[in-house]
């Protein structure tokens, strides 16, 4: 048997699990018992989320895209992408999700048969700047130390390239189009939009987007720590505000600003509509690490979001499916102001 037989094995029964809520099928060929025993915990999860929604699922279909090979004597190491359809009913009613995900499998030989020993998610959603903050130090000196790392210093004045936003002198910023928000989010959720330059950790980016893209105005301050803004290229570089890409920066402007594009806390999720932002802080230490944009209802009137980073479609918001999920996680619901 190849290793390839045995990667494509892989995706093959954890397909499968998805629709038995069950690692059962992974068992004789996975031995990596950190990522079984994290399946199983994540599962359970999303079984009794089903449950409770009375969800139940009817087929799931998952392509698997080679993306990056290592080879050595007895081991392989595959970086592969894979694009999961699934379907399910609540009632009568006929739900669609799909999602993205980017793993590293290393597979090992054993008596002339390969094995899964490694499973590495590549996408999590947990994974940003903020991870390599030092706690030492305050909030404004590590944001300017990780920014003049990484970007050189902005100009005095704002500036922005119009070929990289051409809409933005047309748009009507009066009024937040939730309907554009959602037709942009559609239509760029499993890629990034070539206008803009797409992050490895995209989730914010993304959801900002769908903000722009509704209509929300951008406040160019000059300033990378205030306003909301993606200024196009500068010397080669892209230059934009935290808050345009930062979670828990997005989650802040969105909770503190007076005027243009600004939100509201509301206390359930039910009370969102579409193109609303839910922020997600999967430590409960108060610190947001990930966005996401409602794009739809489910029969429960519950939101389904859409997500970068690990690209996601019509998720069910809750993401107890996810493995940065914890049992201190906190959301956030912002309802985004009707005049933006």
């Amino acid at each position: 048997m190849s290793w390839k037989t045995t990667l494509y094995d892989y995706v093959h029964h954890k397909n499968q699990t998805h629709m038995d809520y069950s690692i059962a099928p992974l068992l004789p060929f996975v031995t990596d018992t950190n990522y079984l025993q994290s399946e199983i915990k994540r599962l359970a999860r999303t079984a009794h989320s089903d449950q409770d929604r009375r969800f139940v699922p009817v087929k799931s279909e998952t392509r698997l895209a080679l993306i990056g090979v290592s080879q050595e004597p007895q081991a392989i190491t595959a970086d592969i992408k894979l694009k999961r359809t699934s379907v399910g009913t609540i009632s009568s009613t006929e739900f669609e999700q799909q999602q993205l995900q980017t793993e590293r499998v290393v597979l090992g030989q054993l008596d002339d048969k390969w094995y899964v020993t490694q499973i590495k998610p590549l996408d999590a959603e947990f994974s940003t700047v903020l991870d390599r903050m030092n706690p030492t130090e305050s909030a404004t000196e590590q944001y300017d130390s990780l920014h003049d790392q990484i970007f050189p210093r902005l100009p005095s004045q704002p500036y922005l390239n119009y070929n990289v936003v051409p809409y933005l002198e047309s748009m009507d910023r009066k009024a937040y189009n939730r309907n554009k928000a959602v037709e942009y989010a559609d239509s760029w959720w499993a890629k990034g939009n070539p206008a803009y330059l797409e992050f490895e950790v995209d989730c914010t980016n993304y959801v900002s987007q769908c903000l722009f893209a509704g209509g929300a105005a951008m406040n160019y301050t000059g300033k990378r720590d205030s306003g909301w803004w993606y200024k196009g290229r500068y010397h080669g570089q892209e230059l934009w505000s935290f808050s345009w890409s930062v979670a828990h920066s997005l989650q802040t402007y969105l909770m503190h600003s007076r005027n243009g594009l600004r939100a509201e806390a509301v206390s359930r999720p039910d009370q969102l509509q579409l193109g609303d932002v839910i922020s997600y802080d999967w430590d409960g230490d108060g610190r947001y690490q990930h966005s996401a944009v409602v794009t739809a209802k489910d029969s429960n009137g519950m939101p389904l979001v859409n997500a970068h980073t690990s690209h996601s479609r019509h998720r069910y918001w809750s993401y107890v499916d996810s493995p940065a999920w914890t049992e201190r996680t906190q959301y956030q619901f912002l309802h985004i102001a009707d005049h933006v």
